[in-house]
Parts: C-alpha cells; structure tokens; sequence
C-alpha cells in the first residue's frame, strides 16, 4: 500500500526518504502531512527547541545533589536527578 517517497527537505534542500514503514507509521497516528524536513534537521529542531526549555535549580530529594529539572519545584514534593529518576523508573 505504502511505498518510499522521495522529499525534498524546506530548510537544508537535501532529498530524503519518506519510508513506507514513516508513511504508515504517520497513517496509525493520524497525521495526515508528511514531513518537511530532512531527519537530521529535525534533530537539530529538537535539539534547539529543547535548548528552549527554562530549567530550575533544585536538590534531589533522594540523594541530595544539586541538579535542574523542567519545571518549578513545589515545596514539600520530591524532586530527583536524572540518576534517582532512573532508578526510581526502573523500580516500577
């Protein structure tokens, strides 16, 4: 049903390949506009976006250390480092 698709990516120019496994991918999720960008500056949007992103100093409530996290920290709740967050993850 799905076949690759050549596009030409709006912010660099590169031709890219839309797979028919992304178009079918898109089609499950809904979305119905291919994409306009190569995956490599897709990446660099992501990145820059995330760049963005207002961090907030807080302490791990785990372990202690100083670290930043994406949202404002509210008194009383608990806040972890990456480290914590993962092995509290991996815990669940």
């Amino acid at each position: 049903m799905y076949e690759d698709e050549k596009l030409v990516c709006e912010d660099c120019g590169a031709e890219f390949i839309f797979t028919a496994g992304e178009q079918e991918f898109y089609a499950e999720k809904g979305l119905v506009n291919k994409p306009k960008r190569c995956p490599e500056c897709r990446k660099k949007r992501r990145q820059n976006n995330r760049r963005r992103r207002r961090m907030y100093d807080a302490v791990c409530t785990k372990c202690g250390a100083q670290t930043q996290v994406p949202f404002k920290p509210i008194p009383g709740k608990e806040v972890y480092c990456k480290d914590c967050f993962a092995q509290e993850n991996a815990q669940s």
